[in-house]
């Protein structure tokens, strides 16, 4: 049987290297973990999984064919649990860094209902960011 324990890593293509970096490393706080130049693979530390950027004119983004766009992104969302979810400041923080906060929910996850938040990032990937459970949820 396969017991699956959470997330381990997501791999994006990106046309913007730098603006994705500015979005993953200055306004979520992901450290970057490792490079490989030869390949063109940047690996982000997000909490205990791990965002791969993959510049689709470097060897590795090359073999996922055409870049990201609207009408055909590799990607829906995928969801980053937050430690503490203060709207307020959390908005403010987002703002700072330039991207524009989403509405915020309740929604269901791994851990039950909490809040969450959908962003986007560079290349309009869907980030959602979700907080600690509700109590008694």
């Amino acid at each position: 049987m396969i017991e699956i324990r959470g997330l381990d890593h997501v791999v994006l293509r990106t046309v913007d290297t730098p603006a994705m970096l500015r979005f993953y490393v200055e306004a979520l706080g992901c450290p970057v973990e490792r490079e490989i130049e030869a390949l063109g693979l940047i690996q982000l530390r997000a909490g205990s999984a791990l965002i791969d950027l993959v510049p689709v004119d470097r060897p590795l983004g090359e073999l996922g064919g055409a870049p990201p766009g609207a009408e055909g992104r590799n990607v829906d969302h995928f969801c980053l649990r937050i430690a503490d979810f203060d709207e307020e400041e959390l908005r403010a923080h987002l703002e700072a860094h330039g991207v524009e906060p989403g509405d915020v929910g309740t929604r269901y996850g791994a851990e039950g209902n909490g809040p969450s938040m959908y962003v986007k990032d560079p290349d309009g990937n869907v980030v959602e960011l979700k907080g600690p459970p509700d109590p008694g949820a």
